[in-house]
Parts: structure tokens; sequence; C-alpha cells
């Protein structure tokens, strides 16, 4: 069914669909502002889990996956820390949705985005592309039930320009294998619009050949993660290279690895404890080895 255009004083182009979201983030305010207040010792997974239905309800649906993710951080090390930087979070995502007409274009339409409105397939690709050779780093499966969600990793040989091409797999069909790590593909990318677009899509692509990507120093990474994070407080993973690192047990070129990824025994060995260039995936938590590159060039998928 096609929605109906909302009430008189809404903003022109918007629809119900936007008082609907308006109302459900309000509410979204009231309860953390409840938190806050009241502590957060008593939060539990019952709670996240009426908040996250409410949320669906007002087609918040961006938010509400946020909010069911919550009682994850129950089992973490800190958890009342990182549970308040999350709802900090939420919160400046609820505010900036009531503010959205104060914003740059590019940061209201990442707003949109993490609220939970689509950006279309059409209107992706009738924006500009960028012509690159694209190292294909990594990829990672997740199960979301029903669908299988496939991450791929890029990166532009000559722009380092990072992307992420995102595919739904569903039940019965087997994920797209034409990006596989460890190649290089001449392609142009036509990428989601917002204040730091990562998502993209492939536009045309064929096999290339180019040596191992230079990367950036670890200074300049986090120099990028900290601009990246300034234009949107909400990303929780960007992929960076990084050159002249000594792989640890623990740590990365002096970046904590994630608790998930510590002793990367692959990586360690390639190494074999002289500095390599690394593809990370960096997250709050910690960085994620993706691939490295052997003394010959040939990259290894970690």
């Amino acid at each position: 069914m096609t929605e109906q255009s909302g009430s008189p004083d809404q903003r022109p182009g918007e629809t119900a669909r936007h008082a609907r979201v308006a109302a459900g983030l309000a509410e979204l305010e009231r309860w953390l502002g409840d938190q806050v207040r009241h502590g957060i010792a008593g939060a539990d997974r019952r709670a996240w889990e009426e908040l996250a239905k409410r949320l669906v309800d007002a087609q918040a649906s961006g938010v509400a996956g946020v909010v069911s993710r919550l009682e994850r951080m129950r089992s973490l090390d800190g958890w009342p820390e990182r549970l308040l930087a999350e709802y900090a979070l939420l919160n400046l995502l609820a505010v900036a949705f009531r503010r959205r007409a104060e914003l740059p274009e590019p940061l209201a339409r990442t707003v949109l985005s993490r609220v939970g409105f689509p950006t279309s397939r059409e209107e992706v690709l009738a924006g500009p592309a960028v012509r690159d050779h694209w190292h294909v780093l990594a990829r990672r499966d997740e199960d979301q039930d029903p669908l299988v969600v496939r991450r791929v990793w890029l990166h532009g040989h000559d722009t380092g320009r990072p992307a992420l091409i995102l595919t739904f797999t569903p039940p019965g069909q087997r994920p797209d294998d034409s990006l596989a790590p460890g190649t290089v593909i001449d392609a142009a990318l036509a990428f989601y619009p917002g204040a730091a677009p990562l998502r993209a899509l492939v536009t045309e692509a064929e096999p290339a050949d180019r040596p191992a990507p230079t990367g950036v120093s670890v200074a300049e990474g986090l120099r990028e993660v900290g601009r990246m994070l300034a234009a949107d407080p909400w990303v929780e993973s960007w992929p960076l290279v990084l050159r002249d690192v000594v792989p640890g047990a623990e740590t990365l070129g002096g970046l904590p690895l994630h608790p998930r990824d510590r002793d990367p025994w692959r990586l360690i060995a390639v190494a074999g404890g002289r500095p390599v260039t690394v593809a990370v995936e960096w997250t709050p938590a910690g960085v994620r080895p993706l691939a490295t590159w052997a003394d010959d060039g040939t990259a290894v998928p970690l």
C-alpha cells in the first residue's frame, strides 16, 4: 500500500511514516531519560524487548535493531560504561532526527538511514561512481534469520578509499561469490549517500592485477577514524589498511585487538616478527585483522 501524505503541518516531502517515527523516537528519549534518572542496574532483556517492539511498531527499524542488541552488553567487561555509551548514541540519534532540518544534507541523510529509512538502489546508482582498482580485503557472513548477510570490504588502490558491499541472501540460495578475498577488480562503485559514505554498489567490474596496497601509518589511520566519527558518530566499524605494524597476541601496532581476535596466529606467522601491511576492521572494542600480504605481494586473508 502506498503511504499517504501526513498532516498539513509536516515538512514538504515528509510522510505519515515520518510522524510515526518521530513519535516513537520521542518515546525513546523519555525512556532514556528515565533510565539515567533511575539508574541502569534495573535494565533487563524484557524492558529492551518491549522498547524494541514499540520502535518496530513506530517503523524505526534501525533504532529497534540497536535496542534489541543491548542485552549483549550485560555479558561484557565494563558493561555499565558500554551501556551508557550506547544510550548516549541512541539519544543523539533521536535528537538528530527531531532536528534534522537544521543538519547539513549529508548528515541528515545519515540520520534517516540510521533510523531505518532505506535508500533505493536506483537512487544510489544515479549518483557519481568512483573508479579504481579495488582490493577485495575480506568477507564475512552473518545469519540474520531468515537472511544471510554478507559483508565484503574493499580498498581503492589509488584513492585509498574504503568500501563495504552488503548482500542479503534468502533461504535456499547461495551468497554472491563474485568478490573473492585476495583478488583485485577494476570497478566503478556507487556509494550510498551520507556523511561518511562506506556502503557501495558495484556498477561494473573486471579482474585486475595490482601490487599490495601501501596503507597508512597507525597514526594516520586513527586520524581517519576520528574524521569518520566526527562525520557519523554511529559508525560501528571502519576498514583500514595499516603499514609497518608488528602483530602481537593482544595488540596490532599498538592498537588493541578485538576480544574475538586475540592471538592471531596466522597473521603472526606471516609477519615472522617483522612489520607488515595489514587490513583491519576498526571497531570501538578493538581492531579485527582482515588480510595481510606476504613478501611476494600475495594477499593472505585472515
